[in-house]
């Protein structure tokens, strides 16, 4: 009975050791929360969690959600500055209030195309804004993975060939000044909507259009309920992938290293995706019935960079960056 209890005690405290120990390194590790607005099953989503989720390894656990479940679009830079979220993928407009030199990088047509952003973003002339946002708003931004260019998607006959042929219309732009002046410095009447609400409201006629990139329009199914597609290619999207500070200043060299590579696994991995699917959708919307044209792009152009011009938010661009921009 002695060896027997005896036994059973070395097999209860085997048993609370590894339990102990489980305990300990399931504490041990890192955890990462990360909000996004778009759905679970979009590739951005899909791709996040396998290029940078899965890149991150057994030291980290990465919590994301999806389809502005934890947080609602435009909230999640708040949230991370309170602790209560730890990466998000934030817009430049998200950081206007607080960061008003980041005004520039919201500018239509402030790259000429994908290839111009891109070298925008490595040269080095924006090393300087991204540490005013690293002191003003507490968030290092990690990367800026392609998201698409973005053109006026809309009901009706109507064709809209320059800025004068929007006018009435109202297009459907995220919440938020800097994407509302966008809206009005394409010629539209830019209506605030959340992103999961649009296509409902396109179907009840509470909008006339919006405004995305060729892929999210096919996600989110609004060639469904819209009949053209104007190619007016008036921002290149790039949203910034980003951590708090108070997170980032957490982890250890060799934990920041990992997360910087894994942010940058998952830009470029994006991109190639981004820039395959954008050449494959023009003919998608073709077959769905939807009208797909190019409008008078310098029309646009000339007239946006006009208004940004003439704007309030150019008092508050870095002298002499807009220039060295233009540039590259």
């Amino acid at each position: 009975m002695l060896r027997i209890s005896n036994k059973l005690l070395a097999g209860i405290a085997v048993g609370a050791f590894c339990l102990s120990t489980s305990a300990v390194f399931a504490k041990d590790k890192i955890e990462l929360i990360h909000s996004d607005t778009v759905a679970d099953n979009n590739i951005r989503s899909i791709t996040l969690r396998k290029e940078f989720g899965e890149c991150l390894g057994d030291e980290f656990s990465f919590k994301d959600y999806h389809g502005a479940t934890l947080f609602k679009q435009g909230t999640e830079l708040t949230a991370m500055q309170r602790g209560n979220l730890d990466t998000g993928t934030l817009a430049v407009f998200d950081f206007y209030n607080q960061v008003p030199e980041m005004s520039i990088l919201g500018t239509g047509y402030l790259y000429r195309s994908y290839e111009h952003m891109r070298a925008v973003w490595d040269s080095g002339v924006l090393d300087d804004l991204k540490k005013l946002v690293e002191e003003k708003a507490k968030i290092k931004i990690l990367s800026n993975p392609y998201i698409g260019k973005r053109h006026v998607n809309i009901k009706g006959d109507k064709k809209i060939m320059t800025p004068a042929d929007l006018a009435g219309i109202k297009l459907r732009m995220p919440g938020g000044e800097g994407w509302q002046f966008l809206g009005e410095a394409l010629g539209a009447n830019p209506t605030p909507l959340a992103f999961t609400e649009v296509y409902t409201a396109l179907q009840t006629g509470a909008v006339d259009g919006q405004d995305n990139a060729l892929p999210a329009d096919k996600s989110m199914k609004f060639y469904e309920v819209t009949d053209q597609i104007i190619l007016t290619g008036h921002f290149i999207a790039n949203n910034q992938f980003s951590i708090s500070m108070a997170k980032w200043n957490s982890l250890n060299a060799d934990q920041q290293a990992k997360v910087q590579s894994c942010a940058t696994n998952f830009q470029e991995k994006l991109d190639v995706i981004m820039l395959k699917e954008e050449a494959e959708l023009i003919d998608f919307f073709v077959a769905e019935g939807l009208k797909v044209y190019e409008p008078d792009i310098d029309a646009f152009r000339n007239h946006v960079l006009g208004v940004y011009q003439n704007s309030k938010f150019s008092k508050d661009w870095p002298e002499g960056l807009v220039e060295k921009i233009n540039a590259l």
